[in-house]
């Protein structure tokens, strides 16, 4: 029998419905992300408005292991910091980035950063990523650096200012310290991250052995609009989320 696999995404009658949806995409981003080696420490973290408390996220508990996050250990802040539902504590630096970033960006359902190896070593360039290929093309004019570093944001003025920095795109490279990026649901955030990532690590790799050709401006945006948008971040993610369901479902408890 085959197998049949979305190509939209989900509606949902209620509200829990779509708020069970977002937490189990949240926690399955965890485990990829864990499976992908983006887990440093206690650093990183990734968060989902809630459908319905649009001024709280949904964020994972801080200390803990992104190989061992389940829908059931999420926790529930609100912008004041507010810890409104779950056992555990939150991420200083979470608090302090996403709550502006989701204020300041309406549009933006989830939000993910971690300290992943090539991109904070892109990072410490303070450059933006070029059209050297086809998947770079999906940042094309559509990343922004924020060319500071102060140390561990736990400012909520420099939350602000990370979320000036990113502005409308759906990415920011955070100078020194890695990447940032956006979408309109868990799935198009953690997929922007992803190969994001990876096109920092194709970046550094051809630099270290020539010079990259760039994709002329022209098919640069025409492969961005092919590419970067929300619908094809959304369905880039989905063979990922089959794959994690498949090999640790244990996440959805």
């Amino acid at each position: 029998m085959t197998k049949t696999i979305s190509l939209q995404p989900a509606t949902f009658n209620t509200m829990e419905e779509e708020r069970n949806h977002r937490k189990e995409r949240l926690a399955a981003s965890f485990r990829l992300f864990s499976k992908f080696g983006f887990d440093e420490g206690i650093a990183g973290h990734i968060t989902v408005r809630d459908p319905e408390y649009t001024d709280h996220f949904w964020v994972n508990p801080f200390g803990m292991h992104f190989s061992q996050i389940s829908v059931s250990d999420l926790i529930l802040v609100n912008h004041k910091g507010d810890i409104v539902e779950g056992e555990h504590s939150v991420n200083g630096a979470a608090f302090a980035i996403h709550s502006e970033i989701h204020k300041a960006r309406p549009d933006a359902i989830a939000a993910a950063h971690a300290h992943s190896v090539y991109g904070k070593t892109w990072s410490s360039l303070g450059r933006l990523l070029d059209p050297i290929t086809q998947d770079a093309c999906q940042f094309y004019n559509d990343h922004a650096l924020f060319d500071d570093f102060t140390g561990v944001v736990y400012a909520s003025e420099e939350g602000r200012r990370i979320a000036k920095a990113l502005g409308q795109y759906k990415a920011v490279i955070l100078r020194n310290h890695g990447l940032l990026t956006v979408g309109q649901s868990v799935d198009s955030a953690a997929w922007w991250f992803i190969t994001m990532e990876r096109s920092c690590q194709a970046q550094i790799m051809a630099e270290s052995v020539g010079k990259p050709i760039f994709i002329e401006e022209e098919y640069a945006k025409l492969t961005a609009e092919q590419t970067g948008t929300e619908y094809e971040g959304w369905l880039s993610f989905q063979p990922l989320w089959e794959r994690i369901r498949k090999e640790q479902p244990d996440f959805l408890k």
